[in-house]
């Protein structure tokens, strides 16, 4: 049975001949003193400012090329990388299926909407490359066809997420893990609140942008003024999961290592909350989520007042203490309070060092093809906990989840829910 919607082959179809072509990587490590290619597809505002100018600071990366949808900002990109090395020599295209048939990149760096993670990244793994690209996944199903498609080609894959590698969030976990607050119990989760955007009339599609590639394996829906707009899309379902994938995909990291559980995925979700009604936002605004892990490990997820970053809080419970930071910039508090203090060494700490930044992992690990810090299986396991909530609050009820077949036990419905059609995006 076919529980994805749609199969590896209907998400490679669109690689027309990349799939045939393998970079010279393939045959020879790169040696150290060679640079790797690296071609970037989505040039938005995480696309730039965090990936394309982190890795054009690291002396062992070269942009070769970049792509979007949108003619300016991939101009824009271009500009960037040419003032960065003072050539010339950057190629800037439209079509993402040319950064992946491109047989001189070794890597790709796609930082485009939710819908395209993963199809993207399947066909650069096919066409022999190794992929960092953003999360989240867009359904449950893409995650295992992406982790096979990773394994079968022993490639190197990066999830473009940095929390593992900021001090306080690492700080949290190497406190739990050496039993500052004595056994977690429960872990409380508030993210900011979506946003209920109005309809909007259809309107012609702007010089410049290609709407078609950009939608891509999405339904088909008429140009609107905003829909393309990155506020805008992560609250549409077609495009995103909403606050619960975004934001989630965060503090819930932080919490599945906390949580160590078996499995990691919970085995338990309830949930309520508001999905608008003719409305552009058709994601949860506003949600109650509760999740129950394999060892007892309670946690939930809660919509905050307002869609900002000072919504965002996560605080773990043990039996002896709490940890809890409040505000995507705020400060560690824990009780007792002498726990801030608390310091361990690298020959006696039960967690490991802190890792450098996703980009610079992704870098070190394309070299030595070990793991990188984010793979593709925990990128599996984090989509599959966020898109469980998703699917909670649409169902508004209780759901049994099994970690071995990543289903829900005994539910067809919501199983329904774990993959979407998609639309063929390699007739245009």
């Amino acid at each position: 049975m076919n529980v994805t919607g749609f199969t590896r082959r209907d998400f490679l179809a669109g690689a027309g001949a990349a799939a045939v072509f393998l970079p010279a990587r393939l045959f020879s490590k790169p040696a150290p003193s060679n640079r790797i290619t690296l071609g970037f597809i989505g040039m938005g505002l995480q696309g730039t400012q965090a990936n394309l100018k982190t890795f054009l600071n690291q002396p062992d990366a070269q942009v070769i090329a970049v792509c979007d949808v949108q003619e300016e900002a991939c101009q824009k990109a271009q500009d960037i990388v040419q003032e960065r090395y003072g050539t010339t020599d950057c190629r800037a295209v439209r079509d993402f299926r040319e950064i992946i048939a491109d047989t001189s990149i070794d890597a790709v760096v796609i930082s485009t909407p939710d819908h395209w993670h993963v199809p993207m990244s399947l066909m650069a793994l096919e066409a022999g490359k190794d992929v960092f690209c953003e999360k989240p996944t867009l359904t449950i199903a893409e995650g295992r066809i992406l982790e096979e498609s990773v394994r079968k080609h022993n490639a190197v894959f990066q999830m473009g997420i940095e929390d593992r590698s900021l001090g306080h969030f690492h700080k949290m976990i190497e406190w739990i893990r050496n039993g500052a607050i004595g056994q977690l119990q429960k872990i409380e989760i508030t993210l900011p609140c979506g946003t209920d955007y109005p309809k909007e009339n259809p309107a012609p599609v702007p010089k410049g942008l290609d709407y078609n590639l950009w939608l891509g394996p999405a339904p088909y829906q008429p140009y609107t003024p905003n829909r393309t707009e990155w506020r805008h899309w992560r609250e549409i379902l077609d495009y995103s999961g909403g606050m619960i994938t975004d934001w989630g995909s965060h503090l819930v990291d932080t919490a599945l290592l906390a949580a160590d559980a078996p499995g990691v995925c919970p085995i338990e979700v309830e949930g309520s909350g508001s999905i608008p009604s003719n409305s552009m936002t058709t994601v949860p605004v506003k949600f109650d989520l509760k999740y129950r892990f394999a060892n007892g490990i309670e946690m939930t997820v809660k919509s905050g007042p307002t869609p900002t970053d000072k919504s965002a809080s996560i605080r773990l419970e043990g039996k002896r203490g709490w940890i809890r930071k409040n505000g995507w910039y705020g400060n560690l508090e824990t009780n007792p309070p002498e726990i801030l203090r608390t310091r361990y060494s690298p020959e006696t700490s039960l967690y490991g060092p802190l890792p450098p930044g996703e980009q610079r992992d992704f870098l070190d690990c394309v070299q030595s093809r070990k793991p990188t810090t984010y793979t593709a299986q925990t990128m599996r396991q984090l989509c599959n906990t966020l898109h469980m909530g998703v699917i909670a609050v649409q169902l508004s009820r209780k759901l049994h989840w099994d970690n071995q077949t990543d289903s829900f036990i005994e539910d067809e419905t919501a199983n329904q829910l774990r993959s979407r059609p998609a639309r063929d995006y390699t007739v245009f």
